[in-house]
């Protein structure tokens, strides 16, 4: 079981990224699909997360109504679409699995399976 996080890199406030979470050696249909990110000297928090079924979503809500998570199952690819980013989204990105995880998205406890990250920083 192996996830792979990848899309990250420079940008300017206000501009967009979009992470993608590769999965390997297991399906969507069974897990959900969390990302969090953990900034510098900062605790690793949750930014959003996707059920098994993709038909619910949760945000931070640091990031409602920016980010977008979405997942295309034929791919086995989950996406996080960031637009209108700030210097504060400036952190390393990872995806995590959790299975038969229905609520509590948001604890990092929760998920069974992480990827390493990827970097994401925004400056001027």
């Amino acid at each position: 079981v192996q996830l792979q996080a990848s899309g990250g890199g420079l940008v300017q406030p206000g501009g967009s990224l979009r992470l993608s979470c590769a999965l390997s050696g297991f399906t969507l249909d069974n897990y959900a699909i969390g990302w969090f990110r953990q900034g510098p000297g900062k605790d690793r928090e949750f930014v959003g997360a996707v059920n098994w079924s993709g038909t619910f979503t949760k945000y931070a809500d640091s990031v409602k109504g920016r980010f977008t998570i979405s997942r295309d199952g034929a791919e086995n690819v989950v996406y996080l679409q960031m637009n209108s980013l700030q210097f504060d989204d400036t952190a390393v990105y990872y995806c995590s699995a959790g299975s038969g995880l229905s609520n509590d998205y948001e604890t990092v406890g929760g998920y069974d399976y992480w990827g390493l990250g990827t970097q994401v920083t925004v400056s001027s």
